[in-house]
């Protein structure tokens, strides 16, 4: 059986990433399809695949400035070539879902999110307060070319894997289509406890981009007079820089050897954002330690509420400061909080992922997924 997986763009390993190095692992001798692949920037199992680039590619300063390209991605996802494949596995927030497969061909989805920028975040993004009225309403009108087609399209896809029930909520109301529900895969052998009595800092590891609202987080650790340590990169750096105060500390891309010392260090992990999973949130509970987030999207499946953290009702800085300083003096079991994590290990996703796959390849009429 030939398999193509095809994933957005590579650039990093965020949790998306995590989980097409799972599928590379399960399908050894597939192919990967991609937008745009900077060599270096994800690991070694997925590098090791035959990996195909898109047309954007080849476009200038793309390594930089990929996602200026985005109204490119319809037409550049479209042009891939998968005639010969069995089997095409998607990982896919943005484009990938809306590959092209041959006709006799099976797609499978795992789809982190319906794209956010597209459907409702798209002030977050493309508001007046970041471009400008004109520059705003500019967006706006690819925006709602760009969702015109991602509804569009989402025929292409046979069977739709959610990331979370959170998830799946938005794929049935974006692509009027169901979905079944296989959280990702974490590292629980790597990320693990080692005993330390925690530090005085709190700590967020997250690309910084809008949604994540790391400016709620920097000033919330500033009303609750607490320490905060960033690790990650993005386009929002240079303006998150400027409105923090001495008490932040931004780290830039780490190690995930350096990442799990500053998880097993911290005194709680924060997700200041809504989240469609929260990779970040379940690898700081398998080192032992708390998260504080909103009391939204995926973290109401990852976070139990006083066990292994504290959900923060409001969107703002003054509750999410409030939360902090709840965690800052609540005795959490590091124990219980592992156990907790253990159980969305990557044993779990293989298994599931695999028999999902089988009973996809197996049905004599797909449309009953």
């Amino acid at each position: 059986m030939r398999v193509a997986l095809v994933h957005d763009w590579l650039t990093g390993m965020r949790g998306g990433e995590k989980v097409l190095e799972a599928l590379c692992a399960r399908f050894p001798s597939a192919e990967l399809f991609t937008l745009v692949h900077v060599a270096g920037t994800v690991s070694p199992a997925i590098e090791r695949l035959p990996i195909h680039t898109s047309l954007v590619q080849r476009l200038p300063a793309v390594r930089q400035f990929y996602r200026n390209y985005l109204p490119l991605f319809p037409l550049a996802i479209e042009l891939f070539d998968l005639d010969g494949f069995d089997l095409v596995v998607s990982s896919s927030h943005c484009a990938a879902k809306s590959v092209v497969v041959p006709g006799r061909a099976r797609h499978v989805c795992y789809c982190h999110t319906p794209m956010r920028y597209a459907w409702d975040q798209f002030p977050s993004y493309f508001g007046r307060e970041r471009l400008g009225r004109a520059g705003s309403r500019a967006a706006g009108a690819v925006m709602r070319r760009l969702a015109r087609w991602d509804a569009a399209t989402a025929g292409r896809v046979d069977c739709y894997v959610a990331n979370s029930q959170y998830v799946a909520g938005r794929i049935r109301r974006y692509y009027g289509r169901d979905a079944l529900v296989v959280y990702p895969p974490v590292d629980t052998g790597f990320f693990t406890p080692d005993g330390r009595t925690p530090e005085p800092y709190f700590l967020i590891v997250s690309a910084l981009v809008p949604y994540k609202r790391i400016d709620v987080a920097i000033d919330a650790a500033r009303l609750a007079g607490i320490p905060l340590r960033v690790v990650g990169d993005g386009p929002d750096r240079p303006r998150l820089s400027a409105s923090a105060d001495g008490g932040v500390e931004f780290l830039g891309t780490r190690t995930d050897e350096e990442i799990r010392e500053l998880y097993r260090g911290a005194t709680a992990v924060i997700l200041p954002g809504e989240e469609d999973f929260g990779i970040v949130a379940v690898e700081a509970q398998a080192c032992g330690r708390p998260v504080v987030s909103r009391a939204e999207g995926g973290a109401l499946e990852t976070v139990l509420p006083n066990e292994t953290g504290v959900l923060v009702a409001a969107p703002d800085a003054a509750a999410l400061a409030r939360g902090l300083r709840d965690a800052a003096d609540r005795t959490f079991d590091p124990a219980a909080i592992r156990r907790h994590a253990e159980r969305f290990g990557r044993e779990r996703f293989a298994a599931e992922i695999m028999n999902l796959i089988d009973d996809v390849m197996r049905a004599p009429d797909i449309r009953r997924w």
